[in-house]
């Protein structure tokens, strides 16, 4: 017999605090595996991100172009996160959306939504003080050093 278990999120806890914690617990996890190959996997992943050639901001578009392409909804939530870091515009947001689509075809619209949904939801928390200089300082904290999605 094959059981299955849906979980519900919380009203009271937002979709970005709930992706965030979420995503901190299952790395933590991960990697107190202790797999070299996991543990070099993350660590490339999270300096390809880093400052180079191309700066932050410019990875960060390129990373959410192509995870919508991907369609890789986790990945999208994580890019458009650290896009909002980024403080890009709704034009510049917008513009990466579009690129995707055109690359990804009408299969990426699903993705394209929730997507704009989440950033919506970043707009409204960061308006609200949810997102405040000290919450957005200890979610970048708290994110340092770990992979992209």
């Amino acid at each position: 017999m094959t059981f299955f278990y849906f979980v519900q999120s919380s009203p009271i806890m937002s979709q970005v605090t709930e992706f965030n914690e979420y995503r901190q617990r299952m790395n933590a996890t991960i990697l107190a595996a202790d797999n070299k190959v996991i543990k070099r996997f993350f660590n490339l992943d999270t300096n390809t991100y880093a400052a180079g050639a191309l700066d932050v901001k410019t990875k960060e578009m390129l990373g959410l172009a192509c995870s919508m392409v991907l369609r890789c909804d986790d990945c999208i939530k994580y890019h458009v996160g650290k896009c909002f870091e980024e403080k890009l515009t709704d034009e510049e947001i917008y513009e990466i959306f579009a690129i995707a689509n055109i690359i990804g075809g009408s299969i990426v619209i699903p993705h394209f939504r929730r997507a704009v949904e989440y950033w919506e939801i970043l707009k409204s928390e960061a308006g609200s003080g949810a997102h405040d200089g000290a919450a957005l300082a200890a979610h970048k904290a708290e994110h340092d050093g770990q992979p992209a999605a």
